[in-house]
C-alpha cells in the first residue's frame, strides 16, 4: 500500500511537471463517507471515498484547471427560489414544472458566410473578412489553377492505365488552397484525401506529387502507400490514412501536445460530411473540447459521401450544427468563396491559438467530380445537376462555360469587314452557302443563324 502511494505521488509530480497545472490537496470536510475537496474558484468540489489511499494525492490527481472559455454557461440567475434549482456536477441547472423537449432542429438553417457574389464582385461594401494584398491573391489564385491542371492530368493518366487510382479536387479547389493561405507552416495538418492543395501551397512540388501517385524510387513513401496518400515532415502534413476519421482524435491528441509545449500554433484536421458518420469524429470533437486543446476541425461538405447524399447521411442542419453539443465554436462557410474560406480559417486559428480551444468550420463546396476514379457519379445523380454546380459554382475562372454559352455570329460575316463593297464572287459565294445550308440544314450548326 505504501508502495501504491509512492506510485500514486510520483504521477502527480509528472503531470504537475508536464501540465503546468496547480494541483491542490488541502485537507477536506468528511461527509457521508467520502472527503470532499476544495477545488479552484468556480470548480466544482472533488468527492474521494475515504477508504481510498492517500486521499489528498488522489483528489489531486484529478484536478485539472480549465479554461473560463469552456465552462459550462451559468445557467440559473440569481433569485430567492436557489431550492428549485438542482446543484449538479457541471454547473447549476434551472428545475421547471413544464415538461418541454428541446426541438430537434432550428426553425432557419444556420447561414453560410460569404464575401464574394455569384459574379466574382463583393456582397456589399464594408463586408467583414480579412483583407488579403495582390501578391497572396495572386497565389491563391495561381494554386487553384495549378491544382485543377494537376487534377486533370493525373486523372486522366489513371484513365490510361498510368497509375492505379486518383481522386480529383474539381469544385473544391478554394476550400483547401485558402485554408492553407490562412495558416503558418508550423500548424500541422491532417488530411482526408482531398487535400493536395495544401501540399502544393506549402511547396511540395508537382513532381513530388507525381512521384507518389506513380509510387517510384523517388517517392518520399518508398512506394509503401496507394496514390493520393501523401505524407511530408517537412511540410507539417501527416501522411494520408485510409480508414475514415481516424485522424480527428490523432489531432485532438495532436493539439493537446502543442497546448502542453506552448506552442505558438494549431492542429488542423480535414473530414468529408460522409466520415462525420463515423465514431471517431465524435470522439475526436468532445476529446479536443474537453482537454481545450487548439485544433480546427474542418469538414468539406461536399454534397456527397461517394453515393450517399448529405440528406441521407443526416438529419441535422449539415455539419455545423455538431460542434455545439460539444460546446465548440462552429462556423459554416461558402467553399467556392476563396476570401470567405480565407477569413474563416484566419478567425478559427486565432481563436484556437489565442483562446485554447477547438474550432468546427463546415465549408461547402460541391463536388463537381467523381468520389473517385472508382466510382460513377453519373449512375447515382443526373448530369445537369452536375453541370449546374461546374458552371455556376467553380471557384476558378468561368471563362471557358461563358464563351461556350455565347451565341455565334451568323454566317453572313464571313463576308464582311474586308471590302467596302463586296466584289460580284463573294455576293455569289455567299448566295450559293445560303442555299447549301438550306438544302442540307443538318450538316450545319444549329446555333448558327444565316442573318
Amino acid at each position: 500500500m505504501a508502495s501504491w502511494g509512492r506510485r500514486s505521488s510520483g504521477m502527480v509530480h509528472h503531470i504537475k511537471a508536464l501540465s503546468k497545472v496547480e494541483l491542490r490537496g488541502k485537507a477536506g470536510e468528511m461527509k457521508g463517507g467520502w472527503w470532499r475537496y476544495p477545488l479552484q474558484p468556480g470548480v466544482a468540489s472533488a468527492l474521494v471515498p475515504r477508504s481510498w489511499p492517500c486521499v489528498n494525492t488522489m483528489a489531486s490527481l484529478f484536478l485539472v484547471q480549465r479554461f473560463k472559455s469552456s465552462l459550462p454557461q451559468k445557467q440559473v440567475e440569481d433569485d430567492d427560489d436557489d431550492d428549485q434549482d438542482l446543484d449538479f456536477p457541471g454547473g447549476k441547472v434551472a428545475c421547471t414544472s413544464e415538461m418541454k423537449f428541446i426541438s430537434g432542429s432550428y426553425d432557419k438553417r444556420i447561414p453560410c458566410y460569404r464575401v464574394l457574389g455569384d459574379d466574382g464582385e463583393l456582397i456589399k461594401d464594408g463586408s467583414d473578412f480579412e483583407k488579403v494584398n495582390k501578391e497572396l491573391a495572386v497565389k491563391m489564385y495561381r494554386d487553384m489553377v495549378c491544382l485543377q491542371i494537376m487534377d486533370t492530368f493525373l486523372y486522366e493518366a489513371q484513365r490510361q492505365g498510368r497509375i492505379s487510382f486518383y481522386m480529383t479536387s474539381f469544385g473544391e479547389e478554394a476550400a483547401t488552397i485558402s485554408s492553407a493561405a490562412a495558416l503558418t507552416k508550423d500548424d500541422i495538418i491532417l488530411p482526408q484525401y482531398r487535400e493536395q492543395g495544401v501540399l502544393l501551397w506549402r511547396g511540395f512540388t508537382l513532381q513530388e506529387i507525381v512521384n507518389q501517385c506513380f509510387g517510384n524510387k523517388d517517392d518520399g513513401g518508398k512506394g509503401r502507400q496507394m496514390p493520393v496518400h501523401y505524407g511530408s515532415s517537412k511540410h507539417n502534413f501527416v501522411t494520408v490514412s485510409s480508414p475514415i476519421a481516424t485522424q480527428l482524435p490523432q489531432a485532438a491528441g495532436m493539439a493537446y501536445s502543442l497546448k502542453m509545449d506552448k506552442k505558438d500554433a494549431c492542429v488542423v484536421a480535414f473530414i468529408g460530411d460522409g466520415g462525420t458518420s463515423e465514431g471517431d469524429f465524435h470522439a475526436g470533437l468532445n476529446f479536443a473540447a474537453v482537454m481545450e486543446a487548439p485544433v480546427i476541425f474542418v469538414c468539406r461538405n461536399n454534397g456527397w459521401a461517394i453515393s450517399t447524399p448529405t440528406s441521407d447521411q443526416f438529419r441535422s442542419d449539415g455539419v455545423v450544427v455538431k460542434g455545439q453539443a460539444y460546446g465548440i465554436p462552429s462556423i459554416r462557410v461558402d467553399g467556392t468563396d476563396a476570401l470567405a474560406v480565407y477569413s474563416a480559417i484566419r478567425a478559427a486559428r486565432n481563436m484556437a491559438i489565442n483562446e485554447q480551444r477547438p474550432v468546427l468550420v463546415e465549408s461547402l463546396a460541391y463536388r463537381v467530380g467523381h468520389h473517385s476514379t472508382s466510382d460513377d457519379s453519373t449512375k447515382y445523380r443526373s448530369l445537369s445537376e452536375i453541370e449546374h454546380w461546374k458552371t455556376g459554382r467553380d471557384p476558378l475562372l468561368k471563362a471557358i462555360q461563358v464563351a461556350e454559352g455565347t451565341e455565334k455570329p451568323p454566317l453572313t460575316e464571313l463576308f464582311t469587314d474586308v471590302y467596302d463593297l463586296p466584289p460580284s464572287n463573294l455576293v455569289e459565294q455567299e448566295k450559293l452557302l445560303r442555299q447549301t445550308v438550306n438544302k442540307y440544314p443538318h450538316d450545319f450548326p444549329s446555333d448558327v443563324s444565316l442573318h
